[in-house]
């Protein structure tokens, strides 16, 4: 698994040619996400996209719906391949106008805050929320491990876990387990270099 950093100010500059600094109308957004959509199917499979927010000014509900909220459904359809989205460099304004555009569609999104620090942004349900500060505390976590340390059963386990997956809020890899069976461990994409 690899990382690449998006730089969105710098896509608005090649992009847009006016040297705006704000993400605001349908139309630009649908500009800056044809970008982001070429460089995500451009990518080898699995990456994790950061889009790195720092340096833009506003972005308005119309261009966070366009951008965000439309790039995580055709994420999530499977779209782009292998791929996962995490933003960073928000401002709280920005935060605002993306979380009502993703609640609207009940979709989730990975921040990552400045420090290291992360939060859900958008819709998740209580118990994956549980679910993704467990995978998130300890970076990688089996389905066996995770049904004991939750005590709840390997079924739901697997469910909840197969679900962060499915939303592109964890990532997933296959490995030996001791007794020389596969397994999945399911793995925190903060942990993901190169960004």
């Amino acid at each position: 698994m690899k990382g690449r950093v998006y730089d969105l100010k710098m896509f608005m500059r090649e992009e847009l040619l006016n040297g705006s600094i704000n993400l605001v109308t349908r139309e630009t957004g649908t500009v800056i996400r044809g970008r982001l959509e070429r460089e995500l199917i451009a990518e080898a499979d699995p990456t994790v996209a950061f889009l790195d927010f720092s340096g833009i000014g506003v972005i308005d509900y119309s261009c966070a719906d366009e951008v965000i909220a439309k790039l995580l459904s055709r994420l999530l359809s499977g779209e782009y391949g292998d791929k996962f989205i995490v933003l960073k460099g928000l401002s709280s304004n920005q935060m605002e106008n993306i979380e009502v555009a993703l609640e609207r569609k009940k979709l989730p999104v990975l921040y990552l805050q400045e420090g290291g620090g992360w939060q859900v942004i958008g819709f998740l349900n209580n118990y994956l929320r549980k679910t993704l500060v467990s995978v998130m505390e300890r970076g990688s976590i089996t389905l066996r491990e995770f049904a004991r340390e939750g005590g709840i059963g390997l079924n739901t386990a697997g469910t909840r876990l197969l679900n962060l997956y499915k939303k592109r809020l964890i990532w997933r890899s296959e490995e030996v387990s001791k007794e020389g069976g596969r397994q999945f461990a399911y793995k925190s994409l903060t942990a993901v270099r190169g960004y």
